[in-house]
């Protein structure tokens, strides 16, 4: 269980319960961590947005996204033609996986959104 979480860095340190020490948690390094997804209708979970179609509101389809990329100020959708489009800018996401919905500022995507 988590037992807290803060910034480091441009990483995050989490402590866990049971893990007293630094060497104690050294010793879990590579180690995969599993957690339960929050039940959260509002919540948007990145790496769900990878394969769906890229339209604007007026519905001006952009491509589709390849990858998410890190990014401390936001995430970054890559679309497949290597357009990077920062996640703060998804305004719907109800039509995943197929669609999810970009409302850029004016130029961003090469033109009027």
């Amino acid at each position: 269980m988590v037992s807290a979480i803060r910034p480091f860095q441009q990483r995050w340190i989490v402590a866990l319960e049971g893990v007293g020490d630094r060497n104690a948690a050294e010793s879990l390094t590579g180690q995969v961590v599993l957690a339960e997804r929050i039940d959260d209708p509002d919540a948007l979970w990145v790496h769900e947005l990878v394969g769906a179609e890229v339209v604007t509101p007026d519905g001006r389809a952009w491509g589709q996204v390849a990858a998410v990329v890190a990014n401390p100020a936001s995430d970054l959708l890559e679309l497949a033609d290597g357009t990077l489009v920062p996640s703060v800018f998804v305004t719907d996401a109800s039509g995943l996986p197929e669609r999810v919905v970009v409302d850029p500022p004016e130029g961003l995507l090469g033109g009027p959104a």
